[in-house]
């Protein structure tokens, strides 16, 4: 199907879900004040798996793996549950708006990862610019230090957080082999219900279930996580993805760093230091520059990753 032009109604749909997603990583840091990073992981995956079984079952999708899909689904979790184990750590150990820089720098390791593994993705002139605005970035955020009381452990978790960036563009990039031959609920789903057991194992023998008294408030933020996130934007970017051309759409992806420090700011009233925004202005042009026009899978974001979620 040829991608229509990309109309008003949908671009609005495409920036609410960018918003969303930059509110994806302060909901995590949030709900980590109560449960712990690998309780915080299981209830956010089962919520997830659940929403999106019911998409996949609506519309007539099949969810058990076909033949020859097992391996590739368990390799593809792995990798899931390695950078989200280190996404929730390393949030609690930094804060949230350093965390959503570094995280939401994946396009710009992810190009840089395809033009080594995909032969129709290389890099050019202006794409190495961009990758240079941006590596600056990640390193003036890398280095800073911010509040105390909300980054116990700043270095590892910036380091942490960078290195769940680079899990996740291995993960675009693997997926989107995926996805030719499968449609892109079922290696969602797979992913998400593989890793479920691995995070139960380490939470039981690892954390408390929750670290204060349970309210509506840090299931609110486990449930955007999960049902919004991992559920709700899923289901609205595939859609989006059918109409139009994923490259058209990618240009959204550079908003959510913004939108999620423009968040942290306002829930954990953060202060906005000058390498923190120097480094969001860098990370966020890098970004711009190359996904502009890039390949479509490459330049889209993750579906449903639950990591951005």
């Amino acid at each position: 199907m040829t991608p229509q032009p990309l109309n008003r109604a949908s671009a609005l749909l495409a920036l609410f879900v960018s918003i969303l997603w930059g509110g994806n990583v302060v909901a995590l840091k949030y709900g980590l004040a109560t449960f712990p990073p690998f309780w915080s992981a299981l209830w956010r995956m089962l919520s997830a798996c659940l929403a999106v079984v019911i998409w996949a079952k609506l519309r007539g999708i099949r969810i058990l793996p076909k033949e020859g899909e097992w391996g590739p689904f368990m390799a593809l979790s792995a990798m899931f549950t390695a950078q989200i184990s280190g996404l929730n750590t390393g949030t609690n150990w930094t804060s949230a708006a350093y965390a959503v820089v570094l995280l939401n720098s994946h396009p710009v390791f992810t190009n840089l990862f395809a033009h080594y593994f995909d032969s129709e993705d290389k890099l050019t002139p202006r794409r190495l610019f961009g990758l240079f605005l941006a590596f600056a970035g990640i390193v003036y955020v890398a280095t800073g230090r911010p509040d105390a009381s909300l980054a116990p452990h700043p270095g590892w978790g910036n380091s942490l957080m960078i290195v769940s960036a680079n899990l996740l563009a291995i993960r675009v990039i693997y997926t989107r082999r995926l996805v030719q031959s499968a449609d892109p609920e079922r290696p969602v789903i797979w992913q998400m219900a593989f890793s479920l057991p691995v995070f139960l194992a380490i939470a039981l023998v690892s954390e408390p279930m929750t670290l204060k008294a349970v309210d509506w408030k840090p299931v609110a933020a486990i449930l955007y996580q999960g049902v919004l996130i991992a559920g709700f934007c899923f289901m609205v970017w595939t859609t989006l993805l059918r109409k139009h051309s994923a490259a058209n759409l990618s240009m959204f992806g550079f908003s959510v760093p913004v939108f999620g420090v423009a968040m942290s700011a306002v829930v954990f009233h953060e202060e906005l230091q000058l390498n923190l925004l120097l480094g969001v202005m860098l990370v966020t042009a890098g970004i711009l520059i190359v996904t502009r026009k890039a390949r479509a899978a490459v330049a889209a974001p993750a579906p449903a990753d639950g990591a951005r979620q």
